[in-house]
């Protein structure tokens, strides 16, 4: 089969084409023919970093790519929930001992995957998986699901983000008023488009606008897409024992303002069931759930105007790292 790999790690490291032996099935699995994959900011750090630096980084020579849309071709032992010619969308690969989807095949735990949005196509669910899950998983530690949302206020930092944008979207299927925070026209608008109220983050100090919003009650949850050093600012928009929960917290900070209110941090790092295999299933009950409501007309991905083909991969990461996106990058394979 066809691929992109990596025989080196790096900022400007390349990527090269490579003929590599189509994946054989094994029980609990199946092998499918990748349609198209998106670039996320891990899959960039892997590049840059490597697994000096970053150990969940796969073995040289290296082919990437975690989110995948395509179509199942083999079925292994004890897969009982797809067939071959099912659509199917997940994140399954691209790191430490799980080849990635940069290839035209791709072997895929079936616990990680689910039957692709019927509403998108292999271009825009591919776009989905790693991010989708994400704002799922926060939402819900966070006690926004389904029937938990109405009535409450929630604040999401980086609306306009890969995580964020769905996020938003996604609490306001769950019944909850939605607040979101970017700046420049693009990312204000396409807050605005999802019926969600923009906040100019360089226009409005945080507490001018918890003021102007909550009276100066605070947020009931901020969903904090952004994190590090703005974590301080979640903590300032937050309402007395609220929730906060950030996917970015490699950060050092004082928790004394967290303390005060009595905040609970929901820490999301959807990496988890890939590297360790802990608990995979849920991912692909998340993915049906998402696709559930993708189908409903409730939640749609960004994605990136830029197209590329899976030789122009590498031009796909600049695009993400140089911060020329507006939505997802895909690669299409």
């Amino acid at each position: 089969m066809k691929a992109m790999i990596l025989n080196a790690y790096g900022e400007t490291a390349a990527f090269e084409p490579a003929e590599l032996p189509r994946p054989a099935v094994k029980p609990g699995h199946v092998v499918l023919r990748v349609a198209a994959t998106s670039v996320n900011t891990v899959d960039t750090m892997i590049r840059q970093l490597g697994r000096e630096n970053l150990p969940l980084a796969p073995e040289l020579p290296a082919v990437l790519g975690m989110d995948f849309a395509g179509t199942v071709e083999e079925v292994g032992a004890g897969v009982t929930g797809f067939a071959p010619g099912d659509e199917v969308y997940g994140c399954a690969g691209g790191l430490v001992g799980l080849q990635g989807a940069l290839a035209e095949y791709m072997l895929a735990d079936a616990r990680l995957i689910a039957r692709k949005p019927a509403a998108l196509s292999m271009r825009a669910a591919a776009a989905l998986p790693l991010v989708g899950i994400t704002a799922y998983e926060g939402l819900l530690r966070a006690g926004i699901g389904a029937g938990q949302g109405a009535g409450r206020m929630i604040l999401v930092h980086g609306g306009a983000g890969g995580v964020g944008h769905l996020a938003v979207q996604l609490a306001r299927h769950f019944g909850a008023e939605v607040f979101a925070t970017g700046t420049g026209g693009k990312q204000l608008g396409a807050i605005e488009g999802y019926c969600a109220t923009a906040i100019d983050f360089r226009a409005e100090t945080v507490e001018d606008y918890v003021a102007r919003h909550t009276g100066g009650a605070g947020f009931d949850v901020v969903f904090d897409t952004v994190g590090g050093a703005n974590l301080t600012n979640s903590f300032a928009a937050a309402a007395l024992n609220a929730h906060v929960a950030t996917t970015v917290s490699l950060v050092e900070l004082d928790l004394s303002p967290a303390h005060f209110k009595g905040l609970s941090l929901h820490v999301v790092f959807m990496l988890i069931p890939m590297l360790h295999d802990h608990g995979r299933e849920a991912h692909g009950a998340i993915l049906a759930r998402l696709a559930e409501i993708v189908d409903a007309g409730a939640l749609v991905p960004m994605l990136d105007e830029a197209r590329f083909t899976l030789a122009e991969v590498g031009a796909a990461h600049d695009r993400l790292t140089g911060g020329q996106a507006i939505g997802k990058v895909v690669v299409e394979v």
